[in-house]
This record gives structure tokens, C-alpha cells and sequence, in this order.
């Protein structure tokens, strides 16, 4: 995932440490970001946290994902079909939709 990047800092006082920015573009960490930090048989492991604002969690449901993945499937088939405007694609659906029966609106 990264370039094998290793630096050396020291912890200070009240748990801080500051990562060298070498490590911090690579990991392409900002100021204000969380980190995840777990003990491991090999040291301590931290790891990147990114927050979804709640206004787009919707977008990362399984649900959306899945039909993401449909619809990535089906453009890479060639299951596509494009218009010049948007009176095209209108004129396309109301020609699909012809005996089919009218719904009412409300």
C-alpha cells in the first residue's frame, strides 16, 4: 500500500508523538486525523481512520455498494446506453414506457 518508509521519533510528554512528514504525505495523513493504534506481536501498529461525514454514509451502505459494483459490471459489458441531452433520454423512457399504463400522480 505504501513505499517501505521507516523514521525514527520520540514520545513525548503526555503520549505525543509526531510523525516526519515523509511518512505523513505517504500516508497521505492530515492534521486532525485519527489513528487507530494496536499492540502487535511485532510492536505497535498504527493505522489510518478516515470519518464518513454523516450527509454520505448512504453511499457506503452495502446496499449502495452492491449496485455500485452492478453498475461498474455493467458499464465494463458495455450494457450502457448514452444520450446527447437530456430531452433525448426523456424521449427514450416515454418511447420504453408506450402501452404500458399511465400512473396516477399524487
Amino acid at each position: 500500500m505504501y513505499d517501505l518508509l521507516m523514521a525514527r521519533t520520540t514520545l513525548r510528554a503526555r503520549g505525543q508523538l509526531t510523525l516526519p512528514d515523509d511518512i505523513r504525505r505517504a500516508a497521505h495523513l492530515e492534521e486532525g486525523d485519527l489513528l487507530e493504534a494496536e499492540i502487535t506481536t511485532e510492536g505497535i501498529l498504527l493505522r489510518p481512520q478516515k470519518l464518513i461525514d454523516a450527509t454520505q454514509a448512504w453511499f457506503w451502505t452495502a446496499e449502495w455498494q452492491a449496485g455500485e459494483r452492478e453498475a461498474d459490471a455493467d458499464r465494463a459489458a458495455g450494457r450502457i446506453e448514452t444520450f446527447g441531452s437530456g430531452d433525448e433520454l426523456i424521449g427514450a423512457l416515454r418511447s420504453r414506457a408506450k402501452g404500458q399504463p399511465e400512473r396516477s400522480s399524487r
